[in-house]
């Protein structure tokens, strides 16, 4: 049995940066989030079904998803979101769990979901929750910066996901990801030899 690690958080507060440093390290990482890009990509698997739901309009010339013209239509439509995840959620877990079948050589996996508590689809396959937490302003203030979204456009997004309250009372363990990179950094580290260490533990009890 692996020993997987669920990694989430909030937009903005620096999930991606996060499993960068553990990639950096040597962790094998799963992202459901490159998994839908792959998915959504030129000519990917979901291509024809969001053609066939959506209409053509919502695929580039190049064959892939119009990201630009989707996000603003289930950001504005909640039936258009629920449609195009039930297109996508299904061939994500699917992309998932054969992921994990390719990895049962690896130390541990951090599987990196950005809306893990709120679907609540892959917490059985995680044996720790780990939480990337900073405060409300900060990830506003990044999500800006990053996208060019408008403060109000943030706190939208912010409002369709769990509150920094519940991530924190899901969370087995929590890096707070608003001071300095090297304390970021430092806090990975110790973790990357706890779950080491609960990852043999595991593997010698089963």
């Amino acid at each position: 049995m692996t020993f997987i690690v669920g990694l989430t958080g909030g937009i903005g507060c620096g999930k991606t940066t996060v499993s960068q440093l553990f990639a950096e390290l040597g962790v094998s990482i799963i992202d459901t989030d490159e998994i839908a890009h792959v998915l959504t990509a030129a000519h990917g698997p979901a291509i024809p079904a969001i053609a066939d739901v959506f209409g053509t309009d919502y695929i580039d010339e190049h064959g892939a998803l119009n990201r630009t013209l989707m996000r603003e239509l289930v950001f504005n439509d909640a039936a258009a979101k629920d449609k195009l995840e039930a297109i996508l959620h299904p061939m994500i877990y699917q992309s998932v769990i054969e992921a994990i079948a390719r990895h049962t050589d690896a130390a541990y996996i951090l599987l990196a979901v950005p809306l893990l508590i709120e679907t609540g689809r892959y917490l059985h396959l995680v044996q720790r929750i780990l939480v990337v937490d900073c405060d409300e302003q900060q990830q506003i203030s990044r999500t800006m910066a990053r996208s060019n979204l408008s403060a109000n456009a943030v706190q939208r997004i912010m409002a369709n996901q769990a509150s920094r309250q519940q991530r924190l009372q899901q969370a087995d363990d929590v890096i707070l990801n608003q001071d300095t990179p090297e304390l970021t950094q430092q806090q990975v580290m110790q973790l990357h030899q706890s779950y080491l260490l609960q990852a043999h533990n595991l593997s010698t009890t089963h």
